[in-house]
């Protein structure tokens, strides 16, 4: 296999490496931990105790939002599962559902649940970034049962 030179140089010819990018780079990077159990049957989104707050330094910089935690609960055939929301200050970002019901079956689930999101906040200011959930028919289900919720914000630059 022959050696390929750039630019017809020799190999010691070449001095540098391309520029360094300059976009996409982490900036900063916040967690936020809670253990606290949450049980609720509210079929209305709540505050789970999850959140954390960022200040980006420039407000063409996004958000990616990482979120992990444990759902437990009992499903039935009639049961609408659990849903999960994040929520920028009062702007809501994305809902997830965690669970729906089983169509023949009684079950009760223990699990993890972990999703990630790319905000673009547009704002120098600090913003601070909760989870919510709710009940989808007024079951009572179980947040951060035996298990910690974790919430990391990187900063990315545009």
């Amino acid at each position: 296999m022959a050696i390929i030179k750039p630019n017809n140089n020799t190999i010691s010819a070449i001095t540098a490496l391309p520029a360094a990018i300059t976009t996409g780079k982490v900036l900063q990077v916040v967690t936020a931990t809670d253990n606290t159990p949450l049980s609720s049957s509210s079929t209305s989104y709540i505050d789970t105790g999850l959140s954390a707050s960022i200040t980006p330094s420039s407000s063409s910089n996004k958000v990616l939002v990482i979120v992990t935690t444990g759902v437990h609960g009992v499903d039935t055939p009639t049961t609408q599962g659990m849903y999960l929301k994040l929520v920028r200050d009062s702007t809501d970002l994305i809902q997830q559902n965690s669970w729906g019901s089983h169509p023949t079956i009684n079950y009760i689930y223990g699990q993890g649940h972990c999703f990630n999101y790319l905000d673009s906040p547009s704002s120098t200011s600090s913003t601070t970034y909760k989870l919510q959930y709710k009940s989808g028919d007024g079951t009572n289900h179980v947040l951060e049962n035996g298990s910690t919720a974790v919430m990391t914000l990187l900063e990315v630059s545009a």
